[in-house]
């Protein structure tokens, strides 16, 4: 049995993650910036948690006790074209995605490295490995958070600390409700937002998967003894992953383009 933080639990991944680890019989701590939201959650403990604020984090690791299971959840999308998206909103998002990332990384990791144990998940995207159109800096956050945790695995794993990515697809959550577009509803980019939507209604396919695949895939991972470092979740993504791997950039963005019937 472990003991596992997890950050973002109010509402889909983080929460459904929360529910499968308390059934598999590890101690899960909750988190949330509203922990009225984490009311009817059944787990061994419910903490409010901004992972924005440097005080907020220290409050919740000093007060977690021994952390043997770091889930970096907590995350929003703010999307648009490049051009278009205000510089005080990009810089929101990495404060959570990236920043936030990282402060609970520093939190957590002295503890586990002089235990000789623990693990570090970090849910990316497959946006952390191929970027499409009005999600260029979403996209960036994932990659900047894929990078950290490379890096990351290569520094703590000489101490037993393991270091996984999940990188989930299209998942159905209240994620996608909770996007901040911009530039997307006029002119010049709002025919490539008509266009993109239609290809991705084609990844999506009919019956996308729920919350519920990902938090096996992340339960699978902490009890597994050698897990990947990166594990794609999602047919969706095991597909571009797959693809992108086996490419050059060229002959990959070609494919892509085919198989979304992407004209733009």
């Amino acid at each position: 049995m472990a003991r596992v933080l997890i950050t973002g639990c109010s509402t889909g991944i983080g929460r459904a993650t929360a529910v499968e680890l308390t059934k598999r019989g590890h101690e899960v701590v909750a988190t949330a910036r509203r922990p009225e939201t984490l009311d009817d959650l059944d787990v061994a403990a419910r903490v409010a948690l901004d992972v924005d604020s440097d005080s907020s984090v220290a409050a919740c690791v000093a007060g977690a006790g021994d952390v043997d299971v770091l889930v970096n959840n907590a995350g929003f999308e703010v999307s648009g074209p490049v051009e278009r998206v205000p510089l005080d909103e990009v810089k929101r998002m990495f404060e959570t995605n990236v920043f936030g990332t990282l402060r609970m990384i520093q939190a957590v990791v002295p503890q586990m490295r002089k235990r000789g144990s623990g693990t570090i998940v970090n849910v990316s995207s497959v946006a952390g490995r191929a970027v499409g159109p009005l999600g260029a800096l979403y996209g960036a956050s994932k990659w900047a958070v894929e990078g950290m945790s490379e890096g990351l695995h290569l520094e703590v794993g000489h101490f037993g600390v393991r270091v996984i990515l999940i990188e989930p697809g299209v998942i159905i959550t209240n994620f996608e409700q909770n996007i901040r577009r911009y530039g997307v509803d006029e002119s010049p980019y709002d025919e490539l937002a008509a266009t993109w939507e239609k290809s991705m209604d084609r990844l999506r396919g009919d019956d996308p998967p729920g919350p519920e695949l990902v938090a096996g895939v992340i339960a699978d991972a902490v009890e597994s003894e050698d897990p990947a470092v990166r594990i794609p979740v999602g047919a969706d993504a095991e597909m571009v992953i797959g693809t992108r791997a086996g490419m050059d950039d060229a002959t990959f963005e070609a494919t892509m383009r085919d198989v979304l019937d992407f004209r733009w």
